[in-house]
């Protein structure tokens, strides 16, 4: 069996639309936005964004703005998914994976600590999740 490698977007592709989706995060107030580079991490894309909503209709809105961002851009998007429930919507564009989420459900997940390449210190931990990891260390 063959496999290929997808090709790599060049930056010049990339970076406008990281820019629109971030602009499409920002206009719809999005909460503790991220972007991490992933590219040494997988082939699957290049860019993950991560971000927060207040409650479930506002993290369907910033996804639906997302995606309405680049449909006007001329871009489709490859899929949705979670909408319905509005806890943890994804939005696949292909080279940027979109991930808007409640900060509870985003807490218990730890995207940022499974894909972050960089250096552990550039992650910051709110003091509460700190004291409950301290909570649970304990209590074993």
């Amino acid at each position: 069996m063959i496999t290929r490698k997808r090709l790599r977007p060049p930056e010049e592709r990339a970076l406008p639309l990281q820019n629109l989706v971030t602009a499409a995060l920002d206009d719809m107030k999005a909460v503790n936005v991220r972007v991490l580079d992933v590219r040494s991490l997988t082939d699957i894309v290049d860019t993950m964004v991560i971000a927060s909503g207040n409650s479930d209709r506002h993290v369907r809105s910033i996804a639906e703005r997302v995606v309405e961002k680049a449909r006007a851009a001329g871009l489709r998007p490859l899929g949705t998914e979670g909408a319905r429930d509005g806890e943890w919507v994804l939005v696949d564009l292909q080279d940027i994976l979109v991930h808007v989420m409640l900060p509870r459900v985003r807490e218990f997940y730890g995207l940022e600590h499974l894909w972050d390449s960089g250096p552990a210190e550039a992650v910051a931990t709110p003091a509460v999740s700190r004291a409950a990891a301290r909570r649970r260390r304990i209590s074993r």
